[in-house]
């Protein structure tokens, strides 16, 4: 544990960090191991060398980066303490229940974490004993107060909303784990984790829960004999400050990981391995299909890409990889941000949405002999795309739901300011990739900072309501769409995108009084809260010149 200023072995901290090490072993493995035989030498170096050919055999959280490593030893005690595990070993992938039990029995499984998600699409849940989950929860589920969907981003209870309020108590919902979900989160310490569902009381799906939204959409195409799939392209930017640094720093003059662009560019990444790599392994450990990963157009900017499925566990794995890159982030004193637009004068980070429409058998019902322009496709693609072109304006809110999101549309910046479709073209909202049982439509109009399920479910019952009405999608352009004045442009701020959600008929028919007017209010409060701040750009352009 070497210090920067010196470059020396600090005795008093092997030594520590040998007790402890010790100690876990013996509470833990006190019948599987022996008592490590190493004695401290005068000499720092040699020290370190007894240390790590002796103890080459303790177990990962132990061996882990977290103990060990040098390259952030100068921030080594303002770490976070997490359960970050940094290898990838022992139970792996999706579970059963007979699977959990035989692990739990094992002492290799001991926390079960059962998750859901509020508007912004955060993880909230509880951390059960797995002895208890198996004996109350698998059957029960757990509890948990409603204010929970009346949050906002710094967990401020929000009034005005119909369903829960003071005025009703606050009460519990409940959190009914599904059990397809059910798998071993590997980054975490002897961790299963479990995706749920929000019931009300007399067991049915609250229906302003996210995750209720996106399964009203799903049953809607499930009644017209149409599945979708669909994936979700996650951008985001990593940092060297840890999470508490960035928060005593106010978010302020960060040190980006890149120090030049890395778009593609294997050198820059390669360097940025250390966190990505960690994430994929864990990902594809914990039963979720990881394609690929590669360098964006910003500073520290990467994708991390997880293969298409249907939507809803595509959503599932969605928050699962944000949380697991929040986490191990954090336990390697780094930090990452899926804000849509974190600088101003670099790239926004997008979740580019793919989708297409399949039949029972799991052929693609997008594929056709009409023509669309320069596309061979089905008269189900023409009228899907003409209806979610239509309606992505009034279901802007659950594309781009911060006042951040709307500062990543600017022109020449890779993401898109038109409603427009063309053909493998980025410079438009909609873009057309893949022939044949590969053709989908991609929407490049939401943000990093979208809550999947509700993007999902906007962009489902858009395309569902162009094919109830037959609803053509204007001509494709080609060239460069940022130039072109015809093209109708997206809504420019949260404010005008909240007013074209609270008075559209076709939002109110497709997701129901109840939840327009719920995300209504949540999402007028949030729009509200930024035009009582003051920002820094505020000061420093009128303190001294007003």
């Amino acid at each position: 544990v070497s210090t920067q200023s010196t470059g020396r072995i600090k005795n008093f901290k092997l030594q520590m960090l040998l007790r402890r090490a010790q100690s876990k072993l013996f509470k833990r493995f006190h019948n599987k191991f022996q008592k490590p035989n190493v004695s401290l030498k005068k000499k720092d170096t040699a020290v370190c060398h007894s240390i790590t050919r002796k103890t080459a055999y303790l177990p990962s959280f132990i061996r882990s980066e977290r103990f060990y490593s040098s390259h952030d030893d100068n921030n080594l005690k303002s770490r976070e303490k997490s359960t970050y595990k940094d290898e990838v070993n022992g139970p792996k992938g999706l579970l059963t229940i007979e699977a959990l039990k035989k692990y739990v029995e094992e002492g290799a499984i001991d926390t079960v974490i059962l998750a859901a998600t509020d508007h912004v699409g955060r993880h909230f849940g509880k951390r059960y004993d797995a002895d208890h989950f198996l004996e109350k929860g698998v059957k029960h589920g757990t509890n948990a107060c409603d204010y929970l969907l009346t949050i906002d981003y710094d967990l401020n209870i929000l009034e005005g909303f119909k369903s829960m309020s003071w005025e009703k108590g606050y009460g519990d919902f409940i959190m009914s784990p599904d059990f397809s979900t059910l798998r071993v989160a590997t980054w975490l310490d002897r961790t299963a984790m479990v995706i749920c569902d929000i019931h009300d009381k007399e067991g049915n799906f609250l229906r302003e829960a996210p995750r209720s939204i996106l399964r009203a959409q799903i049953d809607k195409a499930k009644n017209l004999g149409l599945s979708a799939l669909g994936a979700s392209e996650l951008e985001y930017y990593m940092y060297r400050n840890s999470y508490r640094e960035a928060n005593r720093m106010d978010y302020r003059n960060m040190e980006p990981f890149g120090w030049f662009l890395g778009d593609y560019m294997l050198l820059q990444n390669t360097r940025e391995e250390v966190l990505n790599a960690r994430v994929r392994r864990h990902l594809k450990a914990s039963g979720i299909r990881v394609e690929n990963s590669k360098g964006e157009y910003g500073l520290g900017q990467h994708e991390l890409n997880i293969a298409f499925s249907d939507l809803l566990n595509m959503s599932d794995v969605h928050t699962i990889y944000k949380q697991c890159f929040k986490e191990v982030a954090q336990g390697l004193g780094m930090s990452v941000t899926f804000m849509a637009k974190p600088h101003e004068d670099q790239s926004g980070s997008s979740s580019h949405i793919h989708l297409s429409l399949h039949d029972e058998y799991g052929k693609n019902l997008f594929t056709g002999d009409s023509n669309l322009g320069s596309v061979k496709c089905s008269d189900l693609f023409k009228y899907f795309l003409g209806g979610w072109m239509k309606y992505t304006p009034e279901t802007m809110v659950f594309l781009a739901p911060t006042i951040n999101s709307y500062k990543r549309y600017q022109s020449a910046s890779w993401a898109p300011t038109s409603l427009a479709w063309s053909v493998d073209n980025r410079t438009a909202g909609f873009r057309i990739v893949g022939s044949d049982k590969s053709l989908r439509i991609e929407n490049r109009i939401p943000g990093a900072d979208c809550n999947p399920y509700l993007a999902f479910a906007a962009s489902l019952a858009c395309g569902l309501e162009g094919i109830k009405n037959k609803i053509e999608p204007p001509s494709h352009m080609t060239g460069n769409v940022y130039t072109n004045a015809s093209a109708p442009k997206i809504p420019a701020t949260l404010e005008e995108a909240v007013k074209l959600f609270e008075n559209s008929r076709f939002c109110r028919d497709a997701f129901g009084d109840d939840v327009v007017d719920h995300y209504t209010n949540y999402f007028k409060k949030e729009a509200q809260a930024y035009n009582r701040a003051v920002t820094d750009w505020e000061r420093r352009r009128y303190f001294e010149q007003c």
